[in-house]
């Protein structure tokens, strides 16, 4: 279980890499399309990997507690992407196909954060091998 300082760290990580994300998608749409959105794809694979290392060294997750505080941070983001999304999305972009291509780089990115997690709290022996 999460002590009270590292969920409030996890919280604070979320809405930082939400942010980010958010600004980045804003500030430079036409990243996400053609042969640079499919880079931006592959490319996001080690930025998510440095995430999840990002969040085990601020929060100062021990071993078992690697899955509870990534599955928080991706869960707090993931609620600013879908109020975001939903209510405001121009935060993101003009275009709804920007949009669309914004949810499916965001959505790998979570895809990739929590097997990144899995395989990090394997790493240190928090899962069983049964």
């Amino acid at each position: 279980m999460l002590r009270l300082n590292q969920l409030i760290t996890c919280s604070l990580v979320a809405f930082l890499f939400w942010a980010l994300a958010a600004w980045y998608v804003h500030a430079v749409p036409s990243s996400l399309t053609g042969l640079r959105g499919d880079i931006g794809f592959l490319t996001s694979i080690p930025v998510a990997l440095c995430c999840v290392w990002l969040i085990c060294r601020l929060a100062r997750l021990q071993g078992n507690q690697i899955l509870a505080g990534c599955v928080v941070v991706m869960a707090d983001a993931m609620l600013y992407d879908a109020i975001a999304l939903r209510w405001f999305p121009f935060i993101y972009a003009s275009s709804d196909q920007a949009c669309r291509l914004a949810s499916a780089w965001l959505l790998w990115g979570y895809g990739i954060s929590a097997w990144g997690a899995l395989l990090f709290a394997n790493r240190f022996g928090t899962i069983s091998r049964a």
